[in-house]
């Protein structure tokens, strides 16, 4: 008697496809790796997504719906909402620990683009998060952190746009780490607005 199949969740199979992500580019995004990450066969995956492409746009979908998590989960985490903010840019940074693992997060961004589903899962993914940005501004002038000129929408929207081009030029020079790279940016982008100079770290 053959074994029977192992139950798989959903969350199991989108976290085998992290995983194999991590490693390679698009390429070498198959079936057969998600599958052997996750313990199943690659028939398990068909029946419950159809394809692969189903898969991602089921993770994609996901991910969109959880946007505002992050930026939250920030929140909470640390003293101040200025603090969150800088670690919101830490974390887009984190794509870049590498050259090849910033290109290949590069080649999926790619992919995303060029799948019209995906792209609809991105920009939702994009709305959420630049609402969460927003919050976040709104709070830091609650705090006497941020002037009240600062435009919580407009901050969002141009932190989007700074992160993105700094994780881009820094792929050009490759000069101390992405992480202090893109910091310093989106230091400048906030420093006409800063009213408070504190400490802004994680809540310990």
């Amino acid at each position: 008697m053959s074994p029977r199949p192992r139950k798989v969740t959903d969350e199991e199979l989108f976290a085998a496809v992290y995983a194999v992500m991590n490693r390679v580019g698009p390429a070498g995004l198959t079936l057969a790796a998600i599958a052997r990450e996750a313990g199943v066969t690659a028939a398990v995956i068909v029946q419950r997504f159809g394809s692969k492409r189903g898969l991602m746009r089921a993770l994609a979908g996901q991910v969109a719906g959880q946007a505002g998590d992050l930026i939250a989960g920030l929140a909470r985490r640390h003293r101040s909402a200025l603090a969150a903010l800088r670690a919101y840019a830490d974390c887009l940074a984190g794509m870049a620990s590498s050259p090849a693992a910033f290109l290949r997060n590069l080649a999926y961004l790619q992919m995303d683009l060029s799948d019209p589903v995906l792209r609809r899962h991105l920009a939702r993914q994009g709305r959420a998060t630049r609402a969460g940005l927003s919050r976040l501004v709104r709070a830091a002038q609650r705090a006497g952190e941020l002037s009240s000129d600062a435009r919580p929408g407009q901050i969002a929207r141009t932190l989007e746009a700074v992160i993105g081009g700094s994780l881009l030029a820094w792929a050009f020079y490759q000069e101390g780490s992405a992480v202090a790279w893109v910091r310093a940016d989106v230091d400048a982008v906030l420093a006409p607005y800063r009213r408070s100079r504190g400490a802004v770290g994680p809540r310990t």
